[in-house]
């Protein structure tokens, strides 16, 4: 493709207004939910050390000034998100710890890109590429590894959960601008190319997974909801036939001591009833309640020799 240094700076410029702006869905979102489950620290860290590696390499090979700004931005978002893991995961870190921690982080990085420019740029331009290269091949792995530990939170939680899907589809558009510029820069850098082509490659796995695991998650939950919902139908039902039985035996319980009650003040009524004829009765003569008693009338007794 012939070399057009307009289309170069153009496209390059639009990596990196993505790479400026790739996180900032992320970082709303950890802050909004205040949370960062399911968002590896170790994605953010990872692409947070992968910035100086390919900041020193754009500037040791003079690329065009969006692409030499693009590491340090994209280093700055990061450390931010990273700061966010720390500070947000409990029990770990105050915020004024998690914001001296992240500067320090940024000034290492700093200083380290720094020193390694001046440190390989002579043998640079003394046609020794070797240090370069490593630089260029260094920022690709560790671009590509962070990316494992969020894979592995993708895994664990079936779904793609913490990680915001604008974010990936951003730092994906960026990699492919990326890319563009290369292809009209006067000679391709294949290390660039490789770097930014994992980073389409990486996240576009990501995005896919979200598209099929998502779907699949949100059915399982709402299925499991209702499984929930149909045994809590069922415990209510058995609770409610085991208070009608309860109940009904109360109900019954009852009546048996109404009728015992009813018993007892009948045959209360008649031992009173008994009583005053019983005390009559004690009232009589002798000689009455013995005829009485012996059921037959009492005659007098004549003596036959005396008459």
């Amino acid at each position: 493709m012939p070399a057009n240094a307009a289309a170069e700076n153009a496209l390059g410029t639009m990596g990196v207004v993505c790479w400026c702006i790739q996180l900032a869905p992320q970082i709303w979102k950890s802050y909004h939910e205040k949370s960062t489950k399911g968002l590896s620290p170790w994605l953010a860290f990872l692409w947070t050390i992968s910035a100086p590696f390919l900041g020193t390499y754009c500037i040791v090979q003079k690329l065009n000034i969006p692409l030499i700004l693009q590491p340090q931005l994209f280093g700055v978002l990061c450390s931010i998100s990273w700061g966010q893991c720390l500070y947000y995961t409990p029990g770990t870190y105050s915020r004024k710890r998690t914001v001296l921690i992240t500067v320090g982080l940024l000034a290492i990085m700093a200083g380290f890109e720094a020193g390694m420019v001046y440190a390989i740029r002579p043998a640079y331009e003394g046609g020794n590429m070797a240090p370069v290269r490593f630089f260029g091949i260094m920022s690709s792995v560790i671009i590509s590894v962070a990316l494992l530990p969020q894979y592995w939170e993708i895994y664990k939680h079936k779904e793609v959960i913490g990680i915001s899907i604008p974010f990936m589809l951003i730092d994906l558009l960026g990699g492919v601008f990326s890319d563009l510029s290369l292809a009209f820069a006067p000679k391709f850098d294949v290390i660039a190319g490789v770097t930014y082509s994992l980073v389409v490659l990486l996240d576009g796995l990501v995005i896919l997974a979200a598209l099929i695991l998502n779907p699949l998650a949100r059915r399982r939950r709402r299925r499991e909801q209702a499984e929930r919902d149909a045994e809590e139908l069922a415990g209510r039902a058995t609770d409610s036939a085991g208070r009608a039985t309860d109940s009904a035996q109360r109900s019954v319980d009852e009546r048996n001591t109404d009728g015992r009650m009813m018993d007892e003040r009948t045959t209360d009524q008649r031992a009173g009833s008994a009583a005053p004829a019983a005390n009559q009765a004690e009232k009589r003569p002798s000689g009455e309640r013995g005829s009485l008693s012996n059921g037959a009338t009492r005659f007098p007794v004549v003596d036959v020799e005396k008459q």
